[in-house]
């Protein structure tokens, strides 16, 4: 996996990419399927639901490209 050239060729099957300060959502490519914009509470019940024996905490299955667990900050009432 280290060799991989980017996200779509990494070989995991959830790859987070890097945090955008202006959005509170982070982009997740997964396997197969593509990417989807996905806010912190939406991450976790989205990515079972497509793996449902995955180990969230394994960096084998899931790489963040940055900042791993974390969200953008953003507050109700941003656009």
């Amino acid at each position: 996996m280290e060799n991989a050239t980017g996200p779509d060729e990494s070989g995991y099957p959830v790859f987070v990419e890097s945090i955008e300060v202006d959005s509170r959502y982070r982009v997740v490519r997964l396997r197969g399927l593509g990417c989807e914009p996905l806010e912190r509470e939406e991450f976790e019940p989205r990515v079972r639901q497509l793996f449902p024996d995955i180990d969230l905490d394994d960096p084998a299955q899931v790489h963040w490209e940055d900042r791993p667990g974390q969200w953008p900050p953003w507050h109700p009432g941003e656009a």
